[in-house]
């Protein structure tokens, strides 16, 4: 059997203009769905949530190789970085199924 391999992102997002927690909600929703549409990730918001200008979300994707992973995410990071890019800290962490059954 051959490897698969999970990538998972942890996102921190500032977003300096929003005043109010209903509009950073506005912002994050619509960088939550561009993940989701744009990039093929799984996501979810993680912490923050009751802070008005920050947020952490963490997101995966699964492949059949650990380039194919890193590809998916790559892509996600630069997709993040031009939609917000002073707002954004990435960290990504790869692991092929053998790394995860320990």
């Amino acid at each position: 059997m051959s490897d698969a391999f999970v990538a998972v992102l942890r996102i921190d997002l500032h977003f300096p203009e929003a005043g109010s927690l209903k509009a950073k909600r506005a912002e994050l929703n619509a960088v939550k769905a561009g993940l989701r549409q744009r990039c093929g990730l799984a996501v979810a918001e993680v912490a923050h949530q009751d802070s008005w200008q920050r947020s952490t979300l963490l997101a995966s994707c699964c492949a059949g190789t650990e380039h194919g992973a890193g590809e998916l995410t790559d892509g996600a990071r630069r997709w993040l970085d031009s939609r917000l890019p002073q707002g954004v800290s990435v960290e990504r962490r790869v692991a092929s199924w053998t790394d995860l059954e320990g």
